[in-house]
């Protein structure tokens, strides 16, 4: 077979533009390996790309970073896998990786092996969201046990991986959701959860060692607010502003935002995790490739719980 089913666009627009379009397969050049994709999570920055194009200026995208799925060949220099062996991760981030198609290629780093607690689906929605939320809280923040978190739209794609992190991490957690989601998020471990249509979150919330902003806007000014002298406040979400910086400069406060990379390390603590019982995406909805704009037009909305996740094989 030379040619697979992948997801394509001839324009920039809404989810409409989407279609399943035949394009040659990948084969693996030399240290990577060939992937047979079962699942493919849907994640903000697929349908912004769809949008607005790539973030290298790609005129036409190519979607999907998160991916789950079989090892089918390897490249010269592969020792780490071998095909056959189950694999998740988040290839070539935040260069196009195209999981929203039957195979992808990528360095062996970027996978993990798959947990065989889990399945593809459940694999596919964590690899982007919880390296995220474990590069964020752990590389950067340097959250440690006995911490006070603050995490907001913990009810979301990646907050509600990384209330779970942060537990784990032996931090004390207090997230912000609509009062739809308090029940779910404080199941994940959350020891307080602020509803931020019903109360000031900057009010309601004191003395935390570290924020995790998902949402950016004014968030970020209001989160130095609940910080203590010397806390962290993480973005993921760009730019920090210069009134941020200079607001948190004055209390000791450090600030900035990260972008998630592959890390072949992160993705073995997030493994350890899972197997461990600590972790677990929360399962929003699953669609077949072939309903990729229905998933799209669900994700934009901006209501959905955990993770949308795509079955391709």
């Amino acid at each position: 077979m030379t040619t697979m089913r992948a997801v394509g666009q001839d324009t920039l627009g809404g989810p409409e533009v989407l279609k399943i379009v035949e394009v040659e397969r990948p084969e693996p050049g030399p240290v990577e390996i060939l992937v047979r994709v079962h699942a493919a999570g849907v994640n903000p920055t697929d349908w912004k790309s769809r949008t607005n194009g790539g973030r290298f200026g790609d005129s036409l995208p190519t979607l999907g970073f998160d991916v789950s799925g079989v090892v089918e060949a390897v490249g010269p220099g592969v020792t780490l896998y071998e095909p056959g062996d189950e694999v998740f991760g988040m290839p070539r981030f935040p260069h196009p990786a195209g999981a929203y198609a039957e195979y992808v290629t990528a360095p062996p780093r970027h996978f993990a092996r798959k947990p065989a607690s889990i399945d593809h689906v459940q694999a596919a929605a964590i690899p982007l969201a919880a390296l995220t939320a474990w590069q964020g809280l752990v590389d950067t923040a340097g959250l440690r046990s006995g911490h006070r978190v603050l995490v907001h739209a913990a009810g979301g794609g990646v907050g509600h991986l990384a209330v779970q992190i942060a537990k784990a991490r032996g931090a004390y957690v207090i997230g912000t959701a609509r009062t739809p989601k308090h029940e779910l998020v404080r199941s994940l471990g959350a020891d307080e959860v602020v509803d931020y249509t019903e109360v000031d979150f900057a009010e309601a919330v004191r003395d935390v060692d570290v924020v995790l902003d998902t949402i950016g806007g004014d968030y970020g000014t209001r989160s130095v607010r609940t910080l203590r002298d010397g806390g962290v406040l993480v973005s993921i979400v760009p730019p920090v502003e210069d009134e941020l910086r200079a607001a948190a400069a004055e209390r000791g406060i450090r600030t900035g935002w990260t972008l998630v990379e592959p890390d072949y390390a992160g993705m073995k603590e997030i493994v350890a995790l899972v197997e461990s019982g600590s972790l677990h995406a929360e399962i929003d909805s699953v669609f077949p490739l072939e309903k990729v704009a229905e998933a799209h037009t669900l994700g934009e909305r901006g209501r959905t719980t955990g993770k949308i996740v795509l079955t391709v094989a």
